[in-house]
């Protein structure tokens, strides 16, 4: 969410304990700074060991052929693979691929982030005018199309049944705060599905899973949700926060409880009813004070039986999100090879750039997950996770932590720009940056991955060789946290107190309208849990720093200043004094950029990756997307950032898009090598589909424009193929 966001401090605070495999923080007053001292005593790494190959699951015969010959459900299945077993397209003739069919639904301009689903030889997907249609998947003629009364339907995804009993063909998707349910064939509602063929149900982005007599969905403000099949009544429900969203506070959350939702995707495991979800952040960002703990289930990978709702297993990333680091990315199942020995793992692309690799049944990690010692936190009330994932394996697949290495080098002038907000100078503070940095207050903190790596697109997944391909981010952030009033009332239009008028006078140009800080000062809300009087008096006295001294100010003047300050209020009922209670704001999204709006790090800016999960090691990363400015000023390729998801097939191809340049590309997946592309109409902002229909093999991609990225928009799917043999 962009803007300058308020984040209530309560004085209630319930204090984190223990874990058993990583400790928690002591308690302690909730105004304290944190001790690094404290933590620098603990062990520097602290490892959760891989399971033995011998105690992994075998692999349990998933029907991978007929999984890679299909499109039923978007990202490919309930595999997420987004693999495709068709082979009339190779590395040797990508380039002659042409438009096949360019289809515009004419119901006004959008964004789309639909990986489209193919089945008995029709596409089905929304579209920018917020229709379901179906489209001749060979000719790319509209059949059908159908207008949900709420929402943006099937905003990232949606689902096909095939034909079963006595039950027809149907198409299952979310829009706003309804649950569909179509005729595949006519579009039209099944009547028998709640009320006119839809359910009043929990707001979801991503495709429904059908498992036996169930359809299950996650939610998008949390929990995971089963509903009869046939007349949609629920059936059981799963809170992704443990004890539920308004529960008491506990050793993982303190009274907020936000976040841990499900927005990217979900995956299931058919043979053996498991269902499985990736989850995000707790909330809200930036800064935990008021859910201290490890916020299980926020930034996990989650198993729950799909008969029951009941959880089976959980394995977290990043304890005590406060950067914004969901993992974004719809799980995949797949099989790897371990000692010899073909396993069954379920993986998860995260924003930090980290792959999950876990086994499907037990969650235990397939490779040691190495956790590294943290930082504390300099902000006051806020305590971090004493451990932060560093794994060794599988190897990162983007930066990690933000340096002045990192700065850009396009140009002096580029350079300087992105310096002069990162050091100190006679105006500024300087920025914060390093391994998992927490937030100061009043002075910004740099880091990777608000955008991604990963992001809702995720992964594909070759699954005869254990080849994971992922396109991903690689930019910076800068992200400042701030003080302001409890009362969230803007003290400029108050009566000035004596005190106040002397701060107006001396210190707001440097320290903020409300003590709040700026960029060039840090807060001073709050001050009385740092400072005492005497420590103000001397400070006003000598000056420290950037701060000038004021040696002619008035004891008089001191005094109310200090009063002011120190936030002293008189009870109305015991005389005693009183602090207000601050409040904490941060100031929106804000990326680090150069002057001319390029991102301020070393290219690549955006790659596409590819993992062997066998080994857990790269095998090749290569830029993704051109900035053409650039190109024409002799500047190799650095890719762009991007949000579209690659999607890979047995003939030996890597289809990747969402780009800044509008363009859909095709690699050699063996190498990573660029081997064809086109410019789309608009930016393609979902993975490509790709399928067989009428004996020819096609790659199709909703290319709508608009998002993260901005630029124009407009209503099209565009489908490639090979040219028609006369």
């Amino acid at each position: 969410m962009k803007g300058f966001m308020l984040i209530p401090v309560l004085m209630a605070l319930t204090p984190s304990a223990a874990c058993a495999d990583e400790p928690g923080e002591s308690p302690h007053n909730p105004w304290m700074i944190e001790d690094a001292d404290a933590r620098e005593a603990l062990p520097e790494y602290r490892v959760i060991r891989a399971a033995p190959a011998s105690a992994l699951t075998p692999a349990g015969g998933d029907d991978l052929e007929a999984a890679g010959r299909t499109w039923r459900r978007s990202n490919g299945g309930n595999h997420n693979l987004r693999y495709s077993a068709a082979t009339e397209i190779t590395p040797g003739n990508v380039y002659q691929l042409r438009v096949a069919w360019d289809y515009r639904s004419g119901d006004g301009a959008g964004h789309l982030q639909c990986n489209p689903v193919i089945a008995d030889g029709k596409l089905f997907g929304p579209t920018a005018g917020n229709n379901i249609v179906c489209i001749d998947a060979a000719a790319g003629n509209e059949l059908w199309r159908f207008r949900p009364r709420d929402g943006r339907p099937a905003h990232r995804g949606l689902t096909w049944l095939e034909p079963r009993d006595a039950m027809p063909a149907r198409l299952f998707f979310s829009s706003g705060n309804g649950l569909y349910c179509l005729e595949a064939d006519t579009g039209k509602p099944v009547g028998s599905f709640g009320s006119g063929g839809r359910i009043e149900a929990v707001a979801s982005t991503v495709a429904p899973a059908i498992y036996s007599d169930l359809i299950i969905t996650a939610g998008y403000s949390g929990g995971v949700y089963a509903y009869d099949l046939a007349s949609g009544e629920e059936r059981w429900k799963f809170d992704t926060i443990p004890g539920g969203y308004d529960g008491p506070a506990d050793e993982n959350w303190g009274p907020e409880r936000l976040g841990a939702n499900c927005w990217g995707g979900t995956a299931l495991d058919a043979g053996r009813g498991i269902f499985y979800i990736t989850t995000g952040s707790p909330k809200p960002n930036f800064t935990g004070i008021n859910h201290h703990g490890r916020n299980l289930y926020a930034n996990c990978v989650v198993a729950v039986d799909a008969l029951k709702g009941t959880a089976l297993w959980h394995f977290q990333e990043i304890r005590h999100d406060i950067w914004d680091l969901d993992i974004p990315a719809p799980p995949n199942l797949t099989t790897i090879v371990r000692d010899g020995k073909r396993v069954d793992v379920v993986t998860a692309v995260t924003k930090l750039g980290n792959t999950l690799v876990l086994d499907r049944v037990s969650g235990k990690p397939v490779f040691d997950f190495r956790l590294r010692r943290a930082p504390t936190s300099r902000l006051p009330g806020e305590r971090t996770w004493p451990y932060q994932p560093a794994p060794e394996l599988p190897q990162p697949f983007a930066r990690q932590t933000f340096s002045l290495e990192d700065v850009t080098s396009l140009s002096q002038s580029a350079r300087q720009s992105v310096l002069n907000k990162l050091l100190p100078s006679p105006v500024s503070q300087g920025a914060n940056m390093g391994w998992f940095e927490a937030f100061e207050p009043g002075r910004p903190t740099v880091f990777y991955g608000i955008h991604g790596g990963a992001e809702w697109t995720g992964a594909c997944v070759d699954p005869e060789s254990g080849y994971l391909y992922v396109t991903s981010n690689e930019l910076p952030w800068i992200q400042t946290v701030s003080y302001v009033e409890s009362s969230l009332k803007d003290e400029s239009d108050s009566p000035s107190s004596a005190g106040r008028t002397i701060y107006e006078n001396h210190c707001m140009a440097c320290h903020g309208s409300n003590r709040q800080g700026l960029v060039t000062a840090p807060a001073l809300l709050a001050l009385n849990q740092r400072m005492n009087a005497s420590q103000l008096r001397e400070l006003l006295k000598a000056g420290r720093g950037l701060m000038p001294a004021f040696p002619d100010m008035t004891d008089e003047s001191v005094n109310d200043l200090l009063h002011y300050l120190l936030e002293e209020r008189k009870s109305d009922n015991s005389g005693e004094i009183q602090t207000q209670p601050p409040v904490y704001t941060y100031n929106g999204y804000n990326k680090l950029l150069d002057g001319e709006g390029f991102p301020g790090c070393r290219p690549p800016w955006g790659t596409l990756n590819c993992l062997d999960l066998n080994s857990g090691k790269l095998m090749w990363q290569v830029p993704l997307g051109e900035h053409e400015e650039l190109t024409r000023r002799g500047i190799p390729k650095t890719g762009t950032e991007n949000f579209g998801g690659a999607t890979v097939t047995r003939g030996g191809l890597v289809f990747a898009a969402g780009t800044r340049d509008n363009c859909i590309r095709a690699f050699d997946k063996r190498t990573g090598r660029e081997l064809w592309s086109a410019t789309l109409p608009f930016g393609g902002f979902a993975a490509p589909s790709v399928y067989e229909a009428d004996g020819r093999q096609f790659v199709v991609i909703a290319a709508t424009g608009g998002g993260k990225l901005g630029g124009s928009m407009g209503d099209a799917y565009v489908a490639f193929a090979l040219p028609e043999v006369e």
